[in-house]
């Protein structure tokens, strides 16, 4: 498996002499300061490819996280024309420059969600928290979203009560900061007013609506993708559950299913989020990945632990509700088929995914959920199980 490090290339506050520290080598980053919908050039793409390998440290752009999906695209919004043939042109110039492995996400409006980016851990430092109460309280009481409470239960709802209640506007302001900072490369960020104009372009889009629009996007974009010889790896919802009254369509098994079904193509994979699809009580990680590990083509390798109220917070990489030993096993059993088939392109990329906020990192001000020390410890972990694995398989088979 490819060691891999997520980087925010001039925007990130972890220099490229650091990631090399770490031991791994692909660089997983995204031309974010493009707009959303404009074609990346190529020689913006190798540009930054330059900067990368002429560090001489042993570095490459490994993957693309993300080429993002313009929202008139999710929306099924006016003449997309544009918009579908910059995409496929993105796809190109990228191929063109050797690198073929794209993440892409599929959320409406925003990308990750948390309410806490400072939520303590027991034996120090900080990590990403879901509270649903917070949400709740969010939603209903700041927001006033119409409908909002019918997404919660009753005791959740009386302690968003409790917490509106009791708290200043200076801790509202601090969650509404935790939601916003889910939008890494975008850099949109709302006031309240804002984000309830920003939801009004989603009225009347439902789960269907979005799905009919999500398979509009893959029609026109994984021809060119297979053609080009791409991997396209979308990454699940991220909570894995409707947020806001926005509809989210790649929470669960079944959703990843639909979508790989939508086109039946090497091209059309998924990004394998463990984080993501562990904060779904309903789903097996292991045993999605054992079922659509032909179209894995990255894995986002993170832990959460689930409370029974909806809520979650990241966990250390090893210390949450999946079982990470078996879900790399099956990751390593699928490269190990994709050799003895010979194909070319048998490596599974895999990045460190969220760490906890520890040591030297704190008060650093890296993007949150993405500190160096966090993530080295995760990859450490992880770099052990893939070498204790990957060595059962050669000596005692």
């Amino acid at each position: 498996m490819l060691e891999s490090w997520r980087w925010y290339g001039p925007f990130d506050k972890i220099k490229l002499a650091e990631i090399a520290q770490t031991g791994a080598s692909g660089i997983v980053t995204a031309l974010h300061e493009i707009p959303y919908g404009e074609v990346w050039p190529v020689e913006t793409i190798r540009a930054r490819q330059s900067e990368i390998a002429e560090s001489g440290l042993g570095l490459h752009w490994a993957v693309v996280e993300s080429l993002p999906v313009h929202e008139n695209i999710k929306r099924g919004e006016g003449d997309l024309t544009a918009f579908f043939a910059n995409y496929r042109q993105s796809l190109a110039n990228l191929a063109a420059c050797g690198i073929r492995t794209v993440c892409y996400n599929f959320m409406p409006l925003l990308d990750w969600t948390r309410t806490r980016l400072d939520a303590p851990v027991s034996r120090g430092g900080t990590c990403l928290r879901f509270e649903a109460h917070e949400m709740a309280a969010f939603e209903v009481h700041m927001l006033k979203r119409r409908g909002a409470e019918a997404d919660y239960p009753p005791e959740v709802l009386e302690k968003a009560r409790t917490w509106h209640e009791t708290s200043d506007e200076n801790t509202r302001q601090r969650l509404l900061a935790g939601i916003m900072a889910g939008l890494p490369g975008a850099y949109d960020r709302y006031d309240v007013e804002g984000l309830r104009q920003a939801l009004e372009h989603y009225e009347g889009i439902g789960h269907a609506e979005l799905q009919a629009n999500y398979a509009r996007f893959l029609a026109e974009i994984v021809p060119a993708a297979e053609e080009l010889g791409m991997r396209l790896c979308v990454h699940p919802d991220d909570p894995p559950r409707d947020i806001l009254g926005l509809p989210r369509i790649v929470s669960s098994e079944e959703d990843v299913a639909w979508v790989l079904a939508q086109q039946d193509a090497r091209a059309n994979g998924l990004t394998l989020c463990s984080g993501s699809l562990g904060a779904n009580p309903a789903n097996d990680v292991p045993a999605i990945a054992r079922r659509f590990a032909d179209r894995i083509h990255f894995a986002h390798l993170r832990n959460v632990r689930k409370d029974s109220d909806g809520s979650f917070e990241e966990a250390a990489h090893l210390e949450g509700d999946t079982d990470m030993v078996a879900l790399v096993a099956v990751l390593i059993g699928e490269e190990a088929r994709r050799r003895a088939e010979g194909r070319p392109d048998w490596t599974i990329p895999f990045r460190p995914d969220h760490g906890h906020e520890l040591l030297s990192d704190i008060g650093r001000g890296t993007h949150p959920g993405y500190p160096l020390i966090g993530r080295m410890r995760g990859l450490a972990e992880l770099r052990g199980i893939v070498r204790a694995l990957t060595h059962e398989r050669t000596h005692f088979a």
